[in-house]
């Protein structure tokens, strides 16, 4: 624990980062928050190989464009859409898996300067999750059982993250990715919708690869990922359908339903 707040651009929801130190955080203590307001604006959050499984029953899990592409789930299909929680950034699904992402947060391990070769553990102060209500943060000059909990979620949630950089890096050598695109016809539009800027599994060359491959990613848990990823990509259609009850669908298509309404209620 540092007193040097780290110097880099700052990763999806957090809006602020500081060390959490016994001179700085001393009388403090943790409060639980319900979720940033700012994930109302969140469409896509990084997630961990782990998570896959779980994660396909709920959200499309797809990688990101470029040449280090990292999995997401996808919360919405538009920037600054999240079809899963409402205005204050609560969820409106007491069932839905949460990805670890978000469960970390306000917290994270960061490495306080770029040559730094350990992590420490840090705060969004802007969460407001650090006050005078909940649990010490400290007691008797050390971290008390509150933050070590923390701190072995924040521990696990980085060692989910390597092993997912493996994954990821054993998928591109075995040139399973290709450029993603959806196509979601709605009735009443001539033209569909069609979704870009995301890699998926290219389902031939994976139903292409030898047994010997295929029985090795088997082996190291590669294979029950993959199926979770190609699995998940059919809840594209569900988020459509969700952001169109919330009113935040495609422009063209909020204003037909809009006139369609507006038409019964006239009639």
């Amino acid at each position: 624990m540092a007193s040097q707040a780290p110097q880099h651009a700052l990763p999806v929801l957090y809006e602020g980062l500081e060390p959490i130190s016994k001179e700085k955080h001393g009388d403090l203590k943790i409060d639980n928050i319900d979720g940033p307001a700012i994930m109302s604006k969140v469409h896509a959050v990084p997630v961990t190989v782990e998570e896959f499984p779980m994660l396909q029953r709920h959200y499309p899990v797809v990688f990101s464009a470029g040449d280090n592409p990292v999995p997401l789930a996808l919360m919405g299909l538009h920037e600054g859409v999240n079809a899963f929680v409402n205005d204050k950034g609560r969820l409106d699904d007491d069932f839905l898996y949460i990805p670890a992402y978000i469960r970390r947060y306000p917290f994270m391990l960061a490495r306080l300067t770029k040559d730094a070769e350990d992590l420490s553990l840090c705060v969004d102060p802007t969460s407001g999750a650090i006050g005078d209500k909940g649990h010490p943060l400290f007691e008797n000059d050390e971290p008390s059982e509150a933050t070590k909990r923390v701190m072995q979620f924040c521990e696990q949630f980085e060692m989910g993250a390597q092993r997912t950089a493996m994954f990821m890096k054993e998928l591109k050598e075995l040139d399973l990715l290709m450029e993603g695109e959806v196509s979601i016809q709605p009735e009443g539009l001539e033209q569909p919708f069609v979704y870009r800027g995301f890699q998926m599994v290219d389902e031939k060359k994976f139903s292409e690869l030898s047994g010997d491959k295929l029985r090795k990613m088997n082996q190291n848990g590669m294979l029950p990922v993959i199926l979770a990823h190609l699995l998940s990509l059919a809840q594209i259609r569900e988020i459509f359908q969700r952001q169109m009850k919330l009113g935040k669908g495609p422009k063209e298509l909020t204003e037909m339903m809009e006139k369609a309404n507006k038409a019964k209620a006239d009639a």
